[in-house]
């Protein structure tokens, strides 16, 4: 079984995120009164799917140990980036998960997507990472690389505001 392709495995469940690699912070509010189905969205891959992204996966509902292959692009330029959910959450007050990169991603690093409640019972959606170019194609990406990060990150916010909208 193939492990994780960097060393500071969980870094995105606690949020210290480790020095000298690429962070990602993206936060934006949702609906109130959305948590459940906002969580359900996320652990059960409907906020990716929704978002565009081909995926991939080996379980229904995110879970450690469940193998991802997230495919980017078209065509011949369809970037295949395996990866692992290394911890996952659901209890009431945040629900999501991350996950970890394989063999074979563009990058090294970790991902977390995470609907929270504060205490004022607002709800929250939560991007954080941590990378590294590891392949040709994300060195040769330079800053557009990381701007793809961030763009990454917003739309997937905004995927969820649109879910959440809808329910």
């Amino acid at each position: 079984m193939p492990a994780p392709t960097y060393p500071h495995v969980g870094a995105t469940e606690t949020g210290a995120l480790p020095a000298g690699w690429r962070h990602v912070r993206h936060r934006i509010r949702l609906p109130d009164g959305c948590f459940a189905a906002a969580g359900a969205a996320v652990l059960g891959w409907r906020l990716h799917r929704a978002a565009g992204i081909r995926l991939e996966v080996a379980a229904d509902r995110a879970a450690p140990g469940v193998r991802v292959v997230s495919r980017l692009g078209v065509g011949p330029l369809r970037l295949a980036a395996p990866c692992e959910v290394v911890w996952a959450v659901d209890d009431g007050r945040r629900a999501g998960f991350g996950y970890g990169t394989l063999a074979g991603h563009p990058a090294r690093g970790e991902e977390a997507f995470v609907v929270s409640r504060d205490t004022a019972g607002r709800v929250w959606f939560e991007v954080v990472a941590f990378s590294r170019p590891d392949r040709w194609v994300m060195r040769a990406a330079g800053p557009a690389g990381r701007a793809f990060q961030h763009a990454y990150a917003w739309w997937l916010g905004r995927t969820l505001r649109r879910l959440c909208a809808r329910s």
